[in-house]
């Protein structure tokens, strides 16, 4: 009802129907003649798959059948892979019981899913209890070998994250386990005392401002592809504002693909090309949280230009996000923060290559402290890679993303502040590919420059980094 579907639906409780004809995912289409023999089976179109969704399908592989069927033809492709979540079956639990939701998978799930999956939060179901999470087990199981959940893009390699969401290899095995062994429940005494939340704001306390981006919901239509939208908005901030802690909260989080908060202040110079970020979301951040000591300066005067991207989720929405500041002390500041950028405007991505290197970089004019990355780039975005190179000609990889996905832009904030000598360079090299092979590419044929919109591309090295204070001014 909710999407206006006009055909029959058949609940298929026991999977009866899903177990005669073999069915594994959701959707996945079976076309049977009038003596029930299957001429088709596969997937409806190419317009949905791993981590990318097109504008329209290329390939409309369950209309093509039909036609060819419907003319007297053989189907010329009558099996396609299908992509989407396994089936939710019932398996019969083996005997060995040493490894149960009850006593472990529990406790990871809490760890390290349950945040975003729980009820009025960004995942598309939950997974708090073992009547939700048991016909999720094989879905679950395959997403986390393929290191595709919880959402975390580093190379191991480098640098140490306070936000590192990998699961550990003593967790993937024990989900294995788990899901080999027919997902057996265990003694729901074993259960560990449900994870507490904060409902609503997931900062620490209340917000001492909240401010919306606009005074009325706006509209998001059901389908197509939405523009970037802008809104600016005047807080009426009569003198200086420290931010310490700072949540965007997205009003609809069905159709919020991301939201930056830019500061436009009266101090910025006229030649300054890129925007004072201030804050941002996206699916997997967290609220920005500076140390004690530590802030963002918002000068008196200041605006604030909300970005809002919308991904259309088949019917009309609403929108009204709003972002919640916390503000410190101006006597118990010692380091300002602020963002920075090396950024590269001046690209231009061939039609179909397929490893474009775009580079950046940025020089610190004082001793600075790191205290994290921000990688931005679009739906052509391949791969980002920050590096320093110190005064002493020694470099450094800083961060390391060798499978960049816009869907997921992760912040990557290090477990210890890594102090900066004046001078450092920082180096960024970003990969881009524009060819046939990225099933996310709105169009190889482009040759493909700066843009807000998703179907340009930007090449930005955020750094979060902070310097010793002068809150006088």
């Amino acid at each position: 009802r909710l999407h206006s579907i006009e055909f029959p639906v058949l609940k298929d409780l026991n999977h009866t129907l899903a177990d005669a004809l073999g069915a594994t995912r959701t959707p996945e289409v079976f076309v049977l003649d009038s003596e029930r023999t299957i001429r088709y089976a596969g997937r409806i179109d190419d317009q949905y798959g791993i981590g990318y969704q097109r504008k329209e399908p290329k390939r409309q592989d369950l209309r093509l059948a039909l036609e060819e069927l419907l003319a007297g033809k053989q189907v010329s492709h009558d099996l396609t892979d299908v992509v989407g979540c396994h089936i939710g079956r019932t398996h019969q639990a083996v005997t060995d019981n040493s490894v149960t939701y009850s006593k472990q998978i529990a406790r990871i799930l809490q760890d390290r899913c349950v945040s975003c999956h729980r009820p009025g939060q960004i995942a598309p179901f939950a997974l708090t209890s073992y009547d939700e999470v048991s016909g999720w087990a094989e879905t679950i199981d395959e997403v986390v070998k393929e290191r595709r959940m919880p959402p975390w893009h580093a190379d191991p390699q480098y640098g140490h994250f306070a936000n590192d969401a990998r699961l550990s290899d003593e967790e993937l095995e024990l989900i294995s386990t788990w899901v080999a062994n027919g997902a057996p429940q265990g003694d729901p005494s074993d259960l560990p005392p449900p994870r507490q939340f904060v409902e609503g704001w997931q900062v620490p306390r209340e917000p001492d401002r909240v401010i919306y981006m606009t005074d009325e919901p706006v509209d998001v239509p059901a389908e197509g592809e939405v523009k970037y939208r802008h809104f600016t908005v005047d807080p009426g901030f009569t003198e200086d504002k420290w931010l310490q802690i700072a949540e965007c909260r997205p009003g609809n989080r069905a159709v919020v693909h991301h939201i930056v908060v830019f500061l436009k202040s009266p101090e910025d110079s006229p030649r300054q090309r890129e925007p004072n970020f201030l804050v941002g979301f996206a699916p997997g951040t967290r609220p920005l949280v500076f140390s004690e000591g530590t802030a963002k300066r918002i000068p008196a005067g200041s605006k604030l230009v909300f970005q809002m991207h919308y991904t259309p989720n088949g019917s009309p929405q609403q929108d009204r996000s709003c972002v919640g500041l916390i503000f410190a002390d101006p006597k118990t500041i010692t380091h300002r923060a602020f963002t920075t950028a090396a950024a590269n405007r001046g690209f231009a991505i061939p039609p179909q290559a397929s490893n474009h290197l775009v580079e950046s970089s940025q020089t610190a004019p004082a001793d600075m402290v790191l205290l994290s990355m921000f990688p931005h780039m679009h739906l052509r975005g391949k791969s980002f890679r920050y590096e320093a190179t110190y005064p002493d000609g020694t470099t450094e990889v800083l961060l390391d993303v060798p499978r960049y996905d816009f869907g997921w832009q992760n912040h990557f904030v290090l477990a210890e502040p890594k102090r900066v000598p004046k001078g450092t360079k920082f180096r960024c090299f970003a990969h881009f590919d524009n060819s046939d092979g990225n099933p996310a590419n709105p169009d190889p044929s482009a040759t493909v420059r700066w843009g807000d919109q998703t179907w340009e591309e930007m090449m930005i090295g955020y750094l979060d980094v902070a310097v010793p204070a002068d809150t006088t001014k």
